[in-house]
C-alpha cells in the first residue's frame, strides 16, 4: 500500500495548491452537480453528493459555488450536460490504471487521454481490461503521530472497517466498505482523530513495484493525467518505493 498511500498524500497536497488558481473546484464542481443528477441534491441521503461537498470544504471552496452546482445537478440552474467515462490501460512495466472521466465533449477528451499515455510509456486498452484487478473501498488515512495504533485500531474495527495497515511509515490506512466508510469518518470525528486524507477509492488486489524509468515515467503519467480538466480520479496498482518517489518530487 506504501506507493498508495504516498501517491494519496501528493495528490492532497496538489489539491490545496490547485485550489488557490481554481483548478480543481472545477473539478469538484462536476462531480457535484453529477451526484445530484443521480441521487438528489439532499448530502444525508445522498453520499457522493456528501463526500463531494466534504471535498469541497476541505479546499475551501466558497459556499456559493457549492450552491450553484447544486442547482445545476437539480436543473434549477441551466448548465452543461456532463457525461462520465471510465478508460483502462497500462502505465510504464505493465501497471494497470483506471481513469475516471466526466467531460461535454466525448470525442475530444478521448483522443487527449490516448495521447497522455502514449506520450508517457503507456497505451490504452479495451474496456475491462484492468478494471478487474481493483476492489472498490473507502480510504481513509491517520498520521501515525496523532493517535496510537492500539486506540486507532479499537475505534475504526468496532465502527465495521475492514482492515487497518500500518507498513507505511508515516500513516495508518484504514479500508473500509463503500456502504461503511462515511459511518467510521463519523466515528473518527467522534473520538476527536484528525484525518490526512479519505476517498472513496479502487484499490488494486496486487501491485507492480517499480523503480528506475519506469518510476519516474509513472510519475509523470500520473501527474499529466491528474492535470487533465476533465480527469477526476486516476486508479493504478503501482508500488513506488517513499524515497524514489521523494527523489522525482524534488527533482521535478
Amino acid at each position: 500500500m506504501s506507493g498508495h498511500s504516498k501517491w494519496a498524500g501528493i495528490k492532497h497536497k496538489k489539491a490545496l495548491i490547485d485550489a488557490k488558481r481554481g483548478k480543481i473546484f472545477s473539478k469538484i464542481i462536476k462531480e457535484i452537480t453529477i451526484a445530484v443528477r443521480e441521487g438528489g441534491a439532499d448530502p444525508e441521503g445522498n453520499p457522493r453528493l456528501r463526500t463531494a461537498v466534504d471535498k469541497s470544504k476541505s479546499v475551501n471552496m466558497p459556499a456559493d459555488n457549492i450552491k450553484k452546482a447544486i442547482q445545476r445537478g437539480t436543473g434549477e440552474i441551466p448548465g452543461v450536460r456532463y457525461e462520465e467515462i471510465t478508460y483502462e490501460g497500462y502505465g510504464p512495466g505493465g501497471v494497470a490504471i483506471m481513469v475516471e472521466i466526466t467531460t461535454d465533449n466525448k470525442n475530444r477528451v478521448s483522443s487527449e487521454i490516448r495521447k497522455i499515455f502514449a506520450n508517457h510509456g503507456g497505451n490504452l486498452g479495451e474496456n475491462g481490461c484492468v478494471n478487474w484487478m481493483f476492489s472498490q473501498k473507502g480510504y481513509i488515512a491517520v498520521s501515525k503521530n496523532k493517535v496510537s495504533e492500539d486506540k486507532l485500531m479499537e475505534v475504526v474495527l468496532d465502527a465495521g472497517a475492514e482492515d487497518l495497515k500500518t507498513d507505511d511509515e508515516s500513516v495508518f490506512e484504514i479500508i473500509t466498505l463503500p456502504k461503511n466508510f462515511e459511518k467510521v469518518k463519523q466515528v473518527l470525528k467522534e473520538n476527536k482523530i484528525e484525518i490526512d486524507s479519505s476517498e472513496i477509492t479502487f484499490l488494486p488486489q496486487t501491485y507492480i513495484k517499480l523503480t528506475g524509468k519506469n518510476a519516474e515515467q509513472m510519475m509523470t503519467l500520473m501527474e499529466a493525467l491528474e492535470d487533465h480538466d476533465d480527469v477526476q480520479n486516476v486508479y493504478a496498482n503501482f508500488d513506488i518505493p517513499h524515497e524514489i518517489i521523494d527523489a522525482i518530487e524534488k527533482g521535478a
